[in-house]
């Protein structure tokens, strides 16, 4: 009840950070969910094949070209395709390619450009969560504020 609350209605644009979550939503009518947790090990990826081919839009995040082959190997119905977000890390130190490495630019690349007929890069993605710790207002905004200068460096290189 919640999550349709948050959504407006529409069932549309959640994030969750377990494959159980992701279960839980499409089962309640939820089409449109990003698994906003790196791209998991092959022993989860059929699990994320049938999420893909039963939903509207089941979304991942990507932060290595291991897990961008291990993405290819598992090929969806025509008409479907993989959507896909580089997960950058802007200082989170969890997951996450660095923004300023060049290997961040090289795996876009590929994601966006290696096979558009099997997925679609449909952006970038970041996590504040180095604002965990953080004790007052002033240093969650200058988390914020260095985090979305990171990501807007890095998409307009």
């Amino acid at each position: 009840e919640g999550a349709e609350l948050a959504t407006g209605g529409s069932r549309r644009g959640i994030a969750v950070s377990t494959l159980a979550e992701a279960r839980f939503f499409a089962a309640g009518g939820f089409g449109d969910i990003l698994y906003a947790f790196p791209l998991p090990g092959p022993e989860r990826m059929e699990e994320c094949a049938a999420l893909a081919r039963s939903l509207e839009a089941f979304q991942l995040l990507i932060d290595d070209p291991q897990a961008l082959a291990l993405l290819r190997r598992y090929l969806l119905p025509p008409g479907k395709r993989w959507l896909v977000w580089l997960k950058l890390d802007c200082g989170n130190g969890r997951a996450g390619v660095l923004p300023t490495d060049p290997a961040a630019l090289s795996l876009a690349r590929a994601i966006a450009e290696d096979a558009p007929e099997e997925m679609r890069l449909v952006g970038v993605y970041a996590h504040c969560g180095n604002t965990y710790g953080c004790r007052d207002i002033a240093a969650v905004q200058s988390i914020a504020r260095d985090t979305t200068a990171a990501v807007l460096s890095f998409v307009e290189t």
